[in-house]
């Protein structure tokens, strides 16, 4: 449980930071063209905001946990002063005159922008006056425009104020690379070094390998670091492959449909680096305690059979759940044997020395002027490497591997490591940047496509028509939501 709300708040902090700015990115373009923002809320507020501030005549007037401000709206009366239908039959709404409404009434005051933080972690927005957007302001749109309305901008007035967030995602996610590079380098560990070889899945298994195998090279191109090889084989489709094998090179050649296989095994250790099995702590009251192992010792053998690497052994131990196993082991320089009843999880109940403690990495310090570029060459390839990963969602075998908030939130360690949180932060920038750039309605890259189609056309979309298409997009996004955090529910209940 402690886990689990240590992922929740790095992933809830991260997504606010992300989001905010993202929001803020439109809201500057928007005020730099003196375009009103009538809110700036971090998180959803349906019904009631947890704080709600706006500013008037010069003084700030701020409401916690307070019902929001309802809409500035109401049925319109024909002459008689019976309620107008729409061809629908549902009432006509109109805008309530400024001097109709009670002094003290935010919505006496639309010139300044309410900002909040709602209740619903899940995002944000900045809702621009005059906008076809998510509140679905049907009044508003019904109105003239006014001078102070996203809609009475030129076109390219209006384009920067789309993309605004897009752009600042993009460029957030450049500086906080080269924050983390110039903070705490950039250190690898190159495949040349892991004396032990690789670790393979057992669909590579399958297909050729052997654990203790390590990749030469990839369609005659050398492979320098293992990121390299999940991106060649299952991103680029990449076929045939060199590895050193008992000082011997083996080629291998790879099926066209790999990475369908993996996706389909759901195997999420596809290659790993070797090493020994070295312990480092020893959890109180577990088996590895009750066999009287300590800190330092080095375990050699299971069960009479000689291991000493570290996946090797947990595959045994995992194979002996709820048995008693013979551990051989070394401490300090003498061996020694001892018995361990496991539990039903195969577990030792003991944290390993990592993998740095015995293979050899390289490790690029960078200055502030130096870390500029890299971070921003960084950004960039992790664009296109994302790009590239797309394919795999649009097969049968990726889409079932669409995960939501749950997906997201494992991707942050268990305990809390901000190298790891801020690099988390930066990929998801880039994610968010590009995803929102989708030519989907309702998201930025839809408002960009109708924008593109006025300046091409010179004719700008119906107003109408924008509604639809807002609602239709809402509509494909809500079902992608759906079905993305379904997806977790079920891996979470049946796997």
């Amino acid at each position: 449980m402690e886990t689990f709300f240590i992922r929740a708040i790095q992933l809830i902090l991260s997504l606010s930071i992300l989001v905010v700015l993202h929001e803020l990115g439109h809201f500057g373009f928007a005020r730099l063209f003196k375009v009103r923002v009538d809110k700036f809320y971090m998180f959803f507020n349906p019904n009631f905001s947890l704080l709600r501030a706006k500013k008037i005549n010069g003084k700030w007037d701020v409401k916690f946990f307070a019902a929001n401000v309802p809409a500035n709206e109401r049925p319109k009366l024909d002459a008689d002063g019976d309620t107008m239908l729409d061809n629908k039959k549902k009432p006509v709404l109109e805008q309530i005159p400024l001097d109709e409404l009670p002094e003290g009434d935010w919505r006496k005051y639309p010139e300044t922008t309410e900002w909040g933080i709602g209740w619903l972690p899940l995002g944000g927005y900045c809702k621009i006056a005059g906008m076809v957007d998510e509140s679905m302001d049907v009044a508003q749109m019904s109105a003239e425009p006014q001078e102070w309305e996203y809609r009475a901008r030129s076109v390219w007035q209006r384009l920067p104020i789309i993309i605004g967030g897009v752009l600042v995602n993009f460029i957030l996610a450049m500086v906080i690379f080269a924050g983390v590079l110039f903070t705490w380098g950039e250190e690898t560990l190159p495949l040349q070094n892991a004396k032990y070889g690789l670790q393979f899945s057992s669909i590579l298994l399958e297909n050729g390998f052997k654990n203790g195998d390590n990749i030469v090279s990839i369609d005659g191109q050398a492979v320098k670091e293992r990121s390299e090889i999940v991106q060649k084989l299952l991103i680029d489709g990449k076929q045939k492959v060199s590895v050193s094998r008992a000082n011997k090179v083996v080629e291998i050649s790879l099926p066209a449909d790999l990475s369908q296989k993996v996706l389909a095994a759901q195997q999420t250790d596809f290659v790993s680096i070797r090493f020994p099995f070295v312990i480092e702590e020893v959890s109180p009251g577990s088996p590895a305690e009750k066999a009287t192992l300590q800190a330092g010792d080095s375990i050699v053998g299971i069960n009479g059979k000689a291991l000493f690497i570290f996946q090797d052994i947990a595959s045994v131990l995992d194979s002996s759940r709820n048995n008693l196993v013979e551990i051989d082991y070394v401490r300090n320089g003498e061996l020694l044997v001892s018995k361990a009843q496991l539990s039903e999880t195969g577990k030792l109940g003991v944290a390993v020395k990592p993998i740095f403690n015995f293979i050899e990495t390289e490790k690029v310090e960078y200055g502030f002027f130096a870390a500029i570029p890299a971070g921003v060459k960084l950004g960039w390839g992790t664009l296109i490497s994302y790009v590239k990963q797309l394919k795999l969602v649009f097969t049968k075998e990726g889409s079932k591997q669409l995960g939501g908030f749950g997906s997201i939130g494992k991707m942050f360690p268990k305990t809390w490591d901000w190298q790891i949180f801020w690099s988390m932060t930066a990929l998801l920038s880039v994610i968010l940047a590009f995803m929102n750039f989708l030519p989907i309605p309702a998201l930025d890259g839809g408002y960009v496509l109708f924008l593109l189609y006025e300046i091409i056309t010179g004719r700008k979309p119906n107003d109408k028509f924008l509604e639809y298409a807002q609602s239709a997009g809402m509509m494909f996004l809500f079902a992608l939501l759906i079905y993305a955090n379904g997806n977790d529910v079920f891996k979470a209940i049946f796997k």
